[in-house]
Order: C-alpha cells, then sequence, then structure tokens
C-alpha cells in the first residue's frame, strides 16, 4: 500500500482518519498541558504550527479514537469535552483596515452563533469577551482559546507604519480578553511566525510563556533526526534508488537541503517538514518550502532600511533581539530570523550572545535567489536562466561574456538609491557571486568602497579587484602591486585578472581590463 504524505495537511483529524502519515508529538502537547495555561510558541511558515493547533482542538473537544496509538492515548485518563474557540488568521489579505475587522467580525459572527449574543457588547473586544464566559457557563467547562498565526494582521502591514498601528491597537484590545477572562479559561495557546513586543500586542499580554526558544519544547514542530530515521527509513531508501545513489548519501542531501533549524542553543537540529514529506511524496530533491511563499515582507524591509546583504552571513545578536520585534524597529534581523531564513549557529555564554546564519541549502540559495530581481536589473522569471548564463560563461573563460552580464544585473539603478549607491552594488555583487558559489568556488572579502574576488572553476582562477568612481587600470595597479595572484602560482589552472571600475554617473559597470 502506497504511503500518505501529509503535505500540506494542517487539519488532525483529517490526517488521522484518512491515514496519513503523523510524526507523534502528542508527549509534548500533553506535558504543555498539564504544566502551563497560556503559551506562546513562534516558528518559521510551513513548519506545523497549525497542524499542532489542531491536535491540540481534537485532544480538548476529547476525539479519543483519533490519538489511537500515540503517545497521548496512554497519557490522558479523563478526556474532558471543553468549548474549544478556534481562530486562524492566515486565511485573510490584510491590506486594509477593514480586512481584519471583517476577519474578526466573521469569526465573532460564528462563535456567537452557538454560545449567543448580547447586544450591550459593541467593541470586537467585548464581545469576545462575552462569548468567552458564555461558553464556559453553556458547556459547564473552562473554555480553550486557540489562535493561529495570531500576528498575520501585523506582518503584513510591517512596512506601512499607520496601517500596522491601527491593527496593533485593535489585537491589542481583542487578545485582552485572555487577561479578564482568565476565570473561565482552562487552556490557550497563540502561535505566529513573529513576536512584537513593548509597544504592540504582547505589551498586556505578560501572563503568556513564550516556549519558542525553550530548549525542552525544541522539537514540538519540525522533525529531528531521530524521526526522519524513525518514521521515514524505508522512504531514504526509495530516494536513494530513484536518485540513483547509496543510502548514506541521500541522507547527507536531505541533511544539507532541509535541515538545521535550531531554536535555541544546544538543541537538535530540526528538518522542515513540508520539504521532507514534499521530497518523499514526489521522490526528488527540490525547493519546495521556499517555492511555497513569497517573503516580499523581508526584501521590503531590507531595501527599505538599506541592510548591507552580505551582512547575513556575519549576524552577532542578542536573545532579547532574537526573542522579539518592536513595530518601530529599524532593524530586520529579528523578522529574517523568526520568519526562518536565519538560524541559530552558535552561542557565547560569556557575552549571551547568538551567531546566526542561513540553515541550510534551501533557504540560502532560494532566499538569494529571490534577492536578485529585486536589486538588480533582471526580472524575476530570467534571473535563474540568468545565473545559469553567469556561471557557463566563467566555466568556459568567457570573460567578456559574464562581464557584460553582470554589466546588465546594474544597468536602470533607480535614482532613489544614489545616496545608498554602494550599499547597492555590495548588494548586487554578494548575491550574484554567492549564487554562483553553489556551482563555482567563491572567497570574497568586502570593504567600504571595493569588493575583492576570488572565483575558481576547474579550469580557471579569476582574480578580481573592483573600483567605485576610480578606473579599470587603478583596480588592476591594486592587484598587481598587492601580489594577489601571486597566491595561485603552484595551481594548474590559468590566472585571470580582472580590474573593474563602476561609475556613479552610468550606475553600472564604467569598464573592465583583462590580464
Amino acid at each position: 500500500m502506497n504511503r500518505l504524505y501529509p503535505v500540506g495537511i494542517q487539519n488532525f483529524e483529517d490526517l488521522r482518519s484518512r491515514g496519513y502519515i503523523y510524526v507523534d508529538k502528542t508527549s509534548l502537547l500533553y506535558n504543555l498541558v498539564q504544566t502551563g495555561k497560556y503559551y506562546f510558541l513562534s516558528r518559521p511558515r510551513r513548519f506545523g504550527k497549525s497542524l499542532m493547533i489542531s491536535t491540540l482542538e481534537a485532544y480538548f473537544l476529547g476525539k479519543r479514537e483519533l490519538f489511537k496509538g500515540l503517545a497521548m492515548e496512554s497519557l490522558e485518563k479523563d478526556w474532558t469535552v471543553h468549548p474549544v474557540l478556534h481562530m486562524d488568521l492566515n486565511t485573510e489579505k490584510y491590506d486594509t483596515e477593514a480586512s481584519l475587522e471583517n476577519k474578526l467580525e466573521l469569526t465573532l459572527k460564528q462563535w456567537e452563533a452557538e454560545y449567543g449574543h448580547n447586544p450591550d457588547e459593541y467593541s470586537v473586544a467585548t464581545r469576545f469577551e462575552g462569548v468567552i464566559r458564555r461558553a464556559a457557563k453553556k458547556m459547564g467547562q473552562k473554555v480553550v482559546i486557540l489562535i493561529d498565526e495570531y500576528d498575520k494582521p501585523m506582518l503584513q502591514a510591517i512596512t506601512n507604519p499607520e496601517l500596522q498601528t491601527k491593527f496593533r491597537n485593535t489585537l491589542k484590545a481583542f487578545y485582552g480578553a485572555l487577561k479578564s477572562c482568565d476565570g473561565s479559561i482552562h487552556f490557550a495557546m497563540l502561535t505566529g511566525v513573529t513576536k512584537f513586543s513593548k509597544v504592540s500586542v504582547f505589551s498586556d499580554l505578560n501572563n503568556l510563556r513564550d516556549i519558542s526558544m525553550v530548549n525542552q519544547y525544541a522539537e514540538i514542530c519540525g522533525i529531528s533526526d531521530a524521526e526522519l530515521h524513525q518514521y521515514f527509513d524505508g522512504d531514504i531508501h526509495s530516494l536513494a534508488d530513484k536518485l540513483s545513489i547509496d543510502y548514506t548519501k541521500a541522507c547527507e542531501l536531505l541533511k544539507e537541503n532541509y535541515d538545521g533549524y535550531h531554536f535555541c542553543y544546544n538543541s537538535v537540529g530540526m528538518y522542515n517538514p513540508f520539504s521532507l514529506l514534499s521530497t518523499f511524496a514526489n521522490m526528488q530533491i527540490g525547493s519546495y518550502w521556499f517555492e511555497t511563499g513569497t517573503p516580499t515582507y523581508l526584501v521590503e524591509l531590507m531595501k527599505l532600511h538599506h541592510y548591507p546583504v552580505e551582512e547575513i552571513e556575519h549576524i552577532v545578536t542578542s536573545g532579547p533581539v532574537l526573542d522579539s520585534i518592536d513595530a518601530a524597529s529599524t532593524d530586520p534581523v529579528p523578522v529574517i530570523y523568526q520568519s526562518g531564513y536565519l538560524t541559530i549557529k552558535d552561542y557565547n555564554a560569556e557575552f549571551e550572545n547568538y551567531t546566526l546564519g542561513f540553515p541550510n541549502r534551501e533557504v540560502e540559495q532560494g532566499f538569494l535567489r529571490f534577492l536578485l530581481p529585486h536589486y538588480a536589473s533582471v526580472s524575476v522569471s530570467k534571473s535563474p536562466y540568468e545565473i545559469q548564463c553567469f556561471v557557463g560563461e566563467v566555466r568556459k573563460g568567457d570573460v567578456d561574456g559574464f562581464l557584460s552580464r553582470l554589466q546588465t544585473f546594474f544597468d536602470d539603478t533607480p535614482y532613489e538609491l544614489a545616496r545608498d549607491r554602494e550599499v547597492h552594488y555590495q548588494n548586487i555583487l554578494y548575491i550574484v557571486f554567492k549564487l554562483m558559489g553553489f556551482h563555482t568556488e567563491v572567497e570574497y572579502r568586502t570593504s567600504r568602497g571595493r569588493v575583492d574576488l576570488v572565483l575558481k572553476t576547474s579550469d580557471y582562477i579569476y582574480v578580481m579587484e573592483f573600483k567605485l568612481n576610480g578606473t579599470a587600470e587603478e583596480a588592476m595597479q591594486q592587484i598587481e602591486e598587492k601580489g594577489y595572484a601571486s597566491a595561485f602560482a603552484s595551481d594548474s589552472r590559468k590566472v585571470i585578472k580582472v580590474g573593474i571600475n563602476f561609475s556613479d554617473e552610468t550606475r553600472s559597470i564604467e569598464r573592465w581590463i583583462v590580464a
């Protein structure tokens, strides 16, 4: 019988009743329920948050039959049925103030149809409070509140301060019901990609326990290496056969592409579940997670604050910075981290600082591929082809060909970038050569106003020096004076020296010299 992989399936009852594979997380959920009341969990999109919320809903509704064979079946003895208020904010595009109001209005009407309505309750906050109290009274049990993707409106308005402020004020009052109705609530959990703090929706919800960076719950979403082999070992063998590689190589490919998420220091690495399940369903490696969503807000945030792209790989920051996002902040790093494009690589206990980096190849390559059209003069559809041509020309030793192509990437640089053109040039070069690095060997270092580059293929070594508002001759002179090429004198490959000058006047590559 064919195995059923729950790709994109977020409903626990549907998953269990139709025989899909389920990686059992119920012992962690049981522990969560038994040891606390109010929780918040931040995880990247497509990481299993919605399935976790749906599992909790089935549990609190007493659907014992769905847990047959799982850890919860033996752990839970009572199976008390509670009224559950479940709201998913992921199903709306929040581009106007009315879009959030309409979503809350629709949800409240559905709850009020079941638990009653008081005409004296006018605001969404007071109506939410009323529903909670009436549900507890009607059912004779305290209420369970499950809110999935609580931050979707805030995140979509991250580059629109006025709209974000309106969303924040609405949600702050709405979520405030969790505190005012404490006596009627048995359990509450909010999930999201990001955690907005300080003057944001969490400022009043100081009773929430944030388990996002707690080692005990590091495996609550995603798939660990142990789980990969426990549940999918046969699939790895099948994948290896399909790709005509051995089992060990298949494991290495899976780890390289999808593993590497660390949500706290010294925790086990977690695989992206969506990409892993998609790989087994299709029996081929692909950029599944990245292709399901476009992180436009991240690019907008980076460009808005003129963030140097190359700094992404050299980020050292503190726990409080990673743990929450100030809606008024100009730092895109917490958003990039919490969205899953960066993860924890190391921790310095003395200074309590975290070192961040890309979790795996899928994220790194996908993120850079997505960035290129937003910085360079190349369309989204042509970007992969342009990089392919670029690599081909470099491998063949066609210097004029690949530099002409690079020149087009800089054409039509918008005038509004003039004051930050230096950062803009560096961003394009970093993205292009970083993408090439997946196919060739790239060594680079950056400094203010120039980029030095060593590019290696099987036949050639390119030693390049870039100047801004200088001359190609000056760039070549620096290569000679500093003896960059001499470091490769014993290498059998042909060394090609390239001096390149960028011009503010043309907003592109002005000239190059090859030696």
